[in-house]
């Protein structure tokens, strides 16, 4: 069943994630606490604490559930293995509303699963992308695309989504690009730079991409906005986020936790999407920068990327306790 009424459409890779709780471990970091790394004794047994295992998960499906919560109609492009961890992804992505009608089964491949170490507030990740074959379908118009994290064999699949979206000018792009798009670099995606309304990455994503060590933010911002999105947001973990619309850059603090955080997959994703979402209900870009930390607070309360994702009415709530500090901020 093909749908036309739908809000947006989140494109990119999903995947199980098994959250596996260490009990031991140490982190080592460097003297400013941007680069650390985790040590477990090697050839030893390691005991850990328990195992949760989540479905549906990756920078696309957080996105879509995101905007489902937040009150549009979503629907997933992504494929699967025709196995049980696939059947299982499938029903928990309707559970939670999304449109799986773009989702395409490949009968001899598995379903993407990932193993994330989690220790503290922070995990690890061990990723393994399936190969598929990968096919645009036939899509209908929307309201928004948001494109995110694939494999390192969808040089030609770019191209095919390039020519939807110029197919349907109308339609607004959210650019949440991961590992492989990084490393495809600006020349090699340029349709889809010159094609993007709202574009996100960490601070640490913005350097390697510009290949510079510079942390001059308004810097990182202005340079990937010369490489043609309109709105540029670049997070900065619990130091804040900042976006550049071409005339002004902004600051906006994370919003408070009510408590320490449990764990810290998808916050990321959290902020984007909600960015996205808030946009696409008809918040200005400057309501959706107030939007966008909420989403992230809740999630890290919650083991795993999804479980913490509010509804529209929890986030206003929240936004409506905020303390007085927690506002935009030019820069």
């Amino acid at each position: 069943m093909f749908h036309k009424s739908i809000d947006l459409i989140a494109i990119g890779d999903l995947a199980t994630d098994a959250f596996i709780r260490l009990k031991e471990a140490e982190v080592h970091c460097r003297l400013d606490h941007n680069a650390c790394e985790i040590c477990l004794p090697y050839g030893e047994k390691i005991p850990f604490e328990y195992t949760k295992v989540i479905k549906a998960v990756g920078n696309a499906a957080n996105a879509a559930v995101a905007g489902t919560r937040l009150g549009l109609r979503t629907a997933l492009v992504s494929n699967i293995g025709n196995d049980q961890n696939g059947h299982e992804c499938m029903n928990e992505l309707q559970h939670n509303g999304v449109i799986t009608s773009y989702i395409q089964k490949h009968s001899r491949k598995a379903t993407n699963y990932h193993f994330v170490l989690w220790y503290g507030a922070e995990r690890t990740i061990l990723v393994n992308h399936v190969n598929y074959q990968y096919d645009l379908p036939k899509l209908p118009e929307t309201r928004w695309v948001y494109l995110t994290s694939l494999a390192d064999n969808t040089s030609h699949y770019h191209n095919a989504i390039t020519d939807y979206l110029e197919a349907y000018p109308e339609i607004r792009l959210a650019f949440q690009p991961g590992t492989f798009q990084m490393k495809l670099g600006f020349d090699e995606l340029k349709r889809i730079y010159a094609r993007t309304d709202v574009f996100v990455v960490n601070v640490e994503e913005a350097q390697h991409m510009l290949k510079t060590n510079s942390k001059d933010i308004k810097l990182l911002l202005k340079k990937i906005h010369e490489q043609g999105p309109k709105l540029v947001l670049v997070t900065d973990g619990p130091r804040g986020s900042y976006m550049y619309d071409g005339d002004h850059s902004y600051f906006m603090p994370t919003y408070p936790d009510p408590k320490p955080p449990f764990e810290r997959t998808g916050c990321g994703d959290a902020f984007a999407s909600t960015f996205v979402s808030a946009l696409a209900v008809g918040k200005s870009p400057l309501e959706a920068l107030m939007w966008a930390p909420i989403n992230p607070m809740s999630v890290a309360q919650f083991v795993g990327s999804q479980e913490g994702l509010l509804t529209r009415e929890q986030l206003e709530w929240w936004l409506k306790k905020a303390p007085e500090g927690y506002r935009v901020k030019e820069i």
